[in-house]
């Protein structure tokens, strides 16, 4: 099998129009806007791969946007968004119907990410496979649930405490000195008083934090149960480490050590919220790995050199019919399905 190598100027491209998408999904600040406008006008290429992109996902909204920054540009023929993906061979773009139909739920034909209501008993709040939700706590406290995510809630006057059992989630934390919020994670507690931050615990078990805005302590109890958890720890471990916004660390990892990280990294970490996934050169058994996260299909990649492969784009998550459909056609990678309803994929 041949591969075509992009140039890098086209994947950057594909990459910062991805980036743009994943903004704009979130709302543009009037720096935004003036970012946008010098980025499309500065290169005729940046407009005609952002607008493809764009009407791939179906989002008419960014699309009036767009014309409102631009209104006096002229019309012109653009290449079918097909000529992308055959021009950068090493690009996948997934659309969203697939996972939907495969799930037996069905799609938001609003462009906007399916959002499910949270099942919720005794201060339990779970999302299944496939599912993002949004919950509001009595402090006001926000909770976005990513997929496969389950997190436990127990308040009392003195305490605000959450315990993350598995998944991810993004909390936003209602501002009160007096009562101050701990999420545990594993023996990882994060404490904050107002602020926001990002949790995953990954496939090792390893906790990734990323801190949004303000700053978060954190500490590990030694051999720590869930039930000292409901007696509500009082003082955290004498060794913490700070975390401020703009910053991420992995907790559980062999040096700890926190890192500066860039809006975009996180607009890239975070665009999960709006129903998509971000890949900026991984590997592809990393992204069959992440998009599994989000169906109930398991992937198997055959060939070694396959697994190897980088890729970039905008993808919808956990879109199983458009990967397979892209793998297929720009990569001459087919696919079988397993005794057990698994996924193979080879070389063809």
């Amino acid at each position: 099998m041949s591969v075509v190598h992009i140039l890098d100027s086209r994947d950057r491209r594909l990459n910062e129009a991805g980036l743009w998408i994943a903004k704009l999904d979130k709302g543009l600040s009037k720096d935004d806007e003036k970012s946008l406008q010098h980025w499309l006008a500065v290169d005729a290429e940046n407009r005609e791969v952002f607008l493809q992109m764009a009407e791939m996902w179906d989002k008419m909204d960014m699309l009036s946007r767009l014309s409102e920054l631009f209104p006096k540009t002229p019309e012109k023929q653009r290449r079918p968004v097909r000529s992308v993906l055959a021009i950068a061979a090493s690009v996948l773009i997934l659309a969203v119907v697939g996972l939907w139909g495969m799930m037996g739920i069905s799609p938001d034909i609003s462009g906007k990410a399916n959002i499910s209501e949270l099942a919720v008993v005794g201060g339990i709040y779970e999302t299944s496979v496939g599912e993002y939700s949004i919950v509001t706590l009595p402090d006001g406290t926000e909770l976005v649930l990513n997929t496969n995510s389950l997190v436990r809630m127990n308040y009392t006057d003195q305490r605000r405490i959450l315990l993350l059992e598995r998944g991810e989630v993004h909390v936003k934390v209602a501002r009160d000195i007096s009562r101050p919020l701990s999420l545990f994670a594993g023996t990882q507690e994060i404490r904050a008083v107002g602020t926001e931050f990002n949790v995953e615990i990954n496939s090792d078990q390893k906790i990734e934090l990323v801190v949004t805005e303000g700053k978060v302590l954190v500490g590990v109890h030694q051999q720590m149960t869930k039930d000292e958890t409901e007696l509500l720890l009082v003082n955290l471990p004498s060794s913490t480490t700070s975390v401020s916004e703009g910053e991420a660390i992995i907790l559980g990892s062999a040096d700890e050590e926190v890192d500066e990280i860039s809006p975009e990294e996180i607009a890239v970490k975070l665009s999960w919220q709006q129903g998509n996934l971000i890949f900026r050169g991984e590997s592809l058994a990393a992204a069959v790995d992440e998009i599994g996260r989000y169906t109930t299909v398991e992937f198997v990649i055959l060939d070694e050199n396959l697994k190897k492969l980088r890729i970039s784009g905008l993808f919808k998550a956990g879109d199983v019919d458009g990967l397979l459909t892209t793998l297929e056609e720009n990569f001459n990678i087919t696919h079988t399905f397993g005794e057990k309803g698994n996924v193979i994929l080879s070389s063809s």
